[in-house]
């Protein structure tokens, strides 16, 4: 979900409304999500003025330097590759008369041969010069990751851990700890869900989010797309899972699962219905977009990872979210009978747990309402950490404490 806005023109503000409203509102205060939802085509202006005042607080500029990402800390060289996967028998779930098809990227320990890969594929930095992610204006196409396209794995069979962004989100706002986890010996397949953000398919074609563009205003055809969106998910994440057999270098034995926002909640129900993933990961993620099942747990290790909450939003009112302020976490804390955690990063914000934690400070302007107020590297480095950690224990066996860290607070 993408909840920045630069000047420029009622044009660009107005194409990144409806992605506010869906997450933002309908997640923040579900009871009157559906009636803003329904009003977006409507009210764009008007939710967008409320909403930049009373959640964001700030702004990004029109224009800005070339931004770089942080350097893995593991000890190994990273490579990444991309698969698309093409499912044969599964109409999409937007476009009937489509056969559903997913990007994902896969980011492994490998040799630093070749060149570096970009950020983002360059149809879609194309694409972004007129539809900006997070609505940033920057030159998209002149970022580099640190990992080699297509480079040879180091040999052995690594981990694997899974991967989905935020409802509305591309994949590549994970790209910092894909690449960190990467470096220290995972398997990382990060995964996109078509037509809910802009995604570059092979030979350029760029699929946008047509998902959210719903007729009408009845409030049974929004839930029920609602419920589309996070089921066709599921279903999408079992379709890659299904489909990594090929790649040799995986361990497909010892598999996780992480993600932000709605990505942590199909991390939860991903594992609820699929033995293959042995833990996983919730970053930030309410249950109530749609039904998602809380009061039914999970079985296997689980960890939660929260932040500050809006001060003048329900129901939270600026408190820290976590299995003892939010409801639905409460549930699937009470039903759930394998390990759990809950780590809060209480000066933190909802998109604190992806890359625009990293990049935005470096644009200039205020993103407290975004980010909150904890430090950007010192958020980054509390990630690292404890994802590592988590998975460390659960998929690899290793059993070291975890550490303590400045800006995070352990909920019992």
């Amino acid at each position: 979900m993408d909840t920045v806005f630069r000047s420029g023109g009622h044009g660009v503000l107005e194409r990144w409304t409806r992605r506010w409203v869906i997450l933002w509102v309908d997640s923040l205060w579900p009871d009157v999500g559906g009636l803003v939802f329904r009003q977006a085509v409507h009210m764009r202006k008007i939710i967008l003025a409320v909403a930049a005042l009373l959640v964001l607080g700030g702004n990004v500029p029109a224009q800005a330097a070339t931004l770089e990402l942080p350097k893995p800390a593991g000890r190994n060289q990273v490579g990444v590759t991309e698969l698309h996967l093409v499912q044969h028998g599964r109409a999409d779930p937007w476009f009937p008369n489509e056969t559903r098809q997913v990007m994902a990227s896969v980011w492994y320990p490998a040799l630093p041969l070749g060149r570096k890969a970009p950020y983002v594929a360059p149809a879609l930095a194309k694409h972004y010069e007129t539809e900006p992610p997070i609505g940033v204006r920057t030159d998209w196409g002149s970022i580099r990751t640190h990992s080699y396209v297509n480079a040879p794995a180091l040999p052995g069979r690594f981990p694997v851990v899974l991967y989905s962004p935020g409802v509305g989100n591309s994949r590549t706002m994970g790209t910092i700890l894909a690449e960190e986890l990467a470096s220290r010996g995972y398997a990382v397949v990060t995964v996109d869900h078509t037509y809910e953000t802009a995604i570059a398919f092979p030979g350029g074609e760029v699929k946008t989010d047509k998902a959210f563009a719903l007729p009408g205003e009845d409030p049974a055809e929004i839930e029920k797309a609602k419920q589309r969106m996070m089921d066709a998910r599921e279903n999408d994440v079992r379709f890659v899972l299904d489909n990594l057999h090929n790649l040799t270098m995986l361990d497909l034995a010892k598999v996780g699962m992480f993600g932000h926002s709605g990505g942590g909640i199909t991390a939860a129900r991903v594992m609820q219905v699929d033995r293959r993933v042995d833990a996983g990961i919730n970053m930030d993620g309410w249950f109530s977009f749609g039904y998602n099942r809380p009061e039914q747990g999970v079985d296997r290790p689980f960890m939660f990872m929260g932040a500050g909450s809006a001060p003048n939003l329900p129901p939270l009112y600026g408190k820290p979210r976590t299995h003892l302020s939010e409801p639905d976490w409460q549930k699937f804390w009470q039903a759930s009978t394998g390990p759990l955690l809950d780590l809060n990063m209480p000066e933190g914000r909802h998109y604190t747990f992806t890359d625009a934690q990293w990049l935005l400070p470096r644009l200039g302007g205020d993103h407290s309402g975004f980010l909150g107020t904890v430090d950007p590297a010192r958020a980054i480095d509390a990630q690292r950490v404890y994802v590592t950690a988590f998975f460390d224990r659960h998929l690899k066996g290793r059993q070291q404490p975890l550490p303590q860290h400045p800006d995070v607070r352990f909920i019992r």
